[in-house]
């Protein structure tokens, strides 16, 4: 067994100013989200756009910006609504407290949905296309997150073999038995993973929407996966099916993917070569 090594969430310390890691792994996930979108230029149908419907350097940093804000609106107010409805209804001020912590993915999700939609209307571009050039940038940034995750020694597995050479000891869980490193898990699984595979995938051109898809797809499936490792949520345990709440969560995103790439294979044309 290993015992989790207690690393000092503070990265550098000022006087009273601290600097986290896990403000960095946020800062590290935007970074490569720049370093890719220009990278996803070059990919085609991008490269190939006439000049007055080309995409550019400032159309990714502008992406970004909106992303930023739908990442923290929408995954703190996912969180409240998805797994403390009743707590912040009866505090509804503790919402704005984030410094205390509390994001969902999947809220995330939802709020970068919405200001993709707003660029691809305020720059007249078909909103797949925008969800088809953000889609292979997203998951290094996941990837980042679960190194923040571990760093913090927050949403630890599930009790494990004491035989699993990898097996954890977590302490600030309350036990001294081993753990799956969950968080471990997920940044080879929905970081990693996802990444190599949707950016090979989107390196060939497909029928718009489809690369969108497979995102949904194949990072709401290796959710569902690593959710079996991942202990839940004290304050909501199980629900039915003993599925957890991120499993639920991941239910709606594949059949989502799913029509969406049906819809695209029958509705959309087939990219025109050169």
């Amino acid at each position: 067994m290993l015992m989790y090594p207690q690393i000092n969430p503070v990265a550098l310390q000022v006087g009273s100013l601290a600097i986290h890691w896990y403000g960095l792994t946020y800062l590290a996930a935007f970074g490569l989200f720049l370093w890719l979108g220009t990278r996803r230029l070059r990919h085609p149908p991008f490269s190939r756009m006439a000049v007055v419907t080309a995409w550019t350097r400032k159309d990714v940093e502008d992406i970004l910006f909106l992303g930023v804000l739908g990442v923290i609106v929408g995954g703190r107010l996912g969180y409240c609504l998805f797994y403390k409805p009743g707590f912040y209804l009866a505090n509804p001020l503790q919402i704005f407290y984030v410094w205390e912590g509390g994001m969902s993915f999947h809220g995330g999700l939802l709020g970068v949905v919405a200001t993709m939609l707003w660029f691809a209307h305020s720059r007249k571009r078909h909103w797949l296309q925008v969800a088809d050039f953000v889609a292979p940038c997203v998951p290094t940034g996941l990837a980042a997150g679960r190194v923040g995750n571990f760093i913090n020694g927050e949403l630890w597995g599930r009790f494990a073999s004491p035989e699993l050479p990898w097996a954890m000891v977590f302490p600030q869980s309350g036990s001294l038995q081993p753990r799956h490193p969950s968080q471990i898990y997920q940044f080879l699984l929905e970081g990693l993973l996802l990444f190599v595979l949707l950016w090979l995938y989107a390196r060939k051109e497909h029928r718009q929407g489809q690369v969108a898809a497979v995102f949904l797809m194949g990072y709401g499936l290796l959710r569902f996966v690593a959710e079996y490792f991942r202990e839940p949520d004290d304050y909501l345990g199980l629900l039915s099916l003993g599925m957890s709440m991120g499993q639920w969560l991941c239910v709606p995103m594949v059949a989502g993917g799913a029509a969406l790439w049906l819809w695209s294979q029958r509705s959309q044309p087939l990219p025109q070569s050169l």
